[in-house]
């Protein structure tokens, strides 16, 4: 168990690497300058050209990606003199000659329109898209399975139809369009009686200008990202249930006379999860990458609106900050994905 979940660290950490390097390099190749956005068109050329040098933008494309792989890196080999002049926090682990081993924290540079540290931007961003997918996919993972293993256990009834047409239906609704819906309905035609805002944050201001939780504005946001995850859960559930109820260890299981809630749950749902597991992690994993037109419908000031304004004014290290966090959330998904693979079937293990 040990050595496989070592390999897929390896795995999941070259993925990470190459990520990292494609898409930092197609950024930095991309044909808009920063420092021309940062003073705007009617700039000084002397004054864009001092700002090009001091982000490190007039060097060649090779020197600013070993640069910014530097700086990410967590562990790296270079003077401490060097490490204290590019503000990294490190520990010495290897000293050699002038230069060391160092452990530092990854470096995500500073926001080219505002200056402000871009780990300070998106740990406020961050947990905000993290409560908001969470609740999703628990609010999708409970109905969904719900809904399959009744569909799965009543098939071809009235019950089961009804199932499986929401789930297209509800598949087929792009999250964008159920927000506006949902905002709509909910929250501006029967905002009065049901209490909810057309748009809103987990966190807003009061009116001394402290932050405050409000979280009746979580509501329609988790429904509307979570609809569609509901649909395939479903339809998943509902397939891989009725493949297990077919399989001869439950036959075997309704001879011995076991009780038929015993069976489903213990027999049947266990074995039938690997595949709505898959769908799960996908799905969470994409909500935290993908939440972006959700949270601009209900304004929720998430992650989603952060790369979205990073990208309009290309802001290179927010929006490399943001691809990191998304590329390492789907990584560490996957390989926790495939550690709960092998603890519900060792067999696993051996493919």
């Amino acid at each position: 168990m040990l050595r496989y979940t070592l390999k897929r660290l390896l795995t999941g950490l070259l993925v990470v690497v190459t990520i990292v390097v494609l898409i930092t390099t197609i950024i930095f190749l991309a044909p808009v300058d920063p420092a021309q956005l940062t003073f705007g068109q009617r700039a000084e050329t002397g004054a864009v050209a001092a700002k090009r040098a001091s982000l490190g933008l007039d060097k060649p494309l090779r020197i600013q990606l070993w640069y910014y792989l530097r700086d990410i890196s967590p562990i790296n080999f270079m003077s401490p003199s060097m490490a204290d002049e590019r503000r990294y926090a490190y520990v010495q682990l290897i000293p050699l000659g002038s230069k060391s081993l160092l452990l530092k924290q990854p470096y995500l540079r500073e926001s080219y329109q505002t200056g402000r540290s871009v780990s300070a931007i998106l740990k406020e961003a961050i947990p905000k898209t993290i409560l908001l997918a969470l609740c999703s996919i628990i609010l999708a993972s409970i109905l969904g399975i719900f809904l399959g293993v009744i569909a799965a256990i009543y098939k071809n009834s009235f019950t089961d139809n009804v199932a499986v047409v929401c789930s297209v239906i509800g598949y087929s609704l792009p999250s964008y369009v159920t927000a506006i819906i949902l905002a709509l309905i909910f929250g501006y035609y029967l905002g009065d009686i049901t209490g909810l805002n057309v748009q809103g944050s987990i966190v807003e201001l009061d009116d001394f200008g402290d932050p405050v939780f409000v979280f009746r504005n979580l509501i329609l946001p988790a429904i509307a990202l979570g609809i569609r995850p509901v649909a395939i859960i479903t339809l998943l559930t509902r397939s891989s249930m009725m493949d297990v109820l077919n399989m001869d260890f439950i036959r075997t299981a309704k001879a011995k006379g076991i009780s038929r809630v015993s069976m489903l749950m213990r027999h049947g749902l266990r074995n039938a999860l690997n595949p709505v597991a898959t769908a799960i992690s996908g799905w969470f994993a994409a909500l935290l990458a993908g939440a972006f037109f959700v949270e601009n419908v209900f304004n929720f000031k998430g992650l989603g609106e952060v790369t979205v304004t990073a990208l309009i004014n290309f802001d290179i290290p927010v929006v490399l900050g943001a691809v990191i966090f998304t590329a390492v959330t789907f990584v560490l998904i996957n390989i926790l994905v495939d550690i709960f693979y092998v603890y519900l079937d060792p067999r696993a293990i051996l493919q």
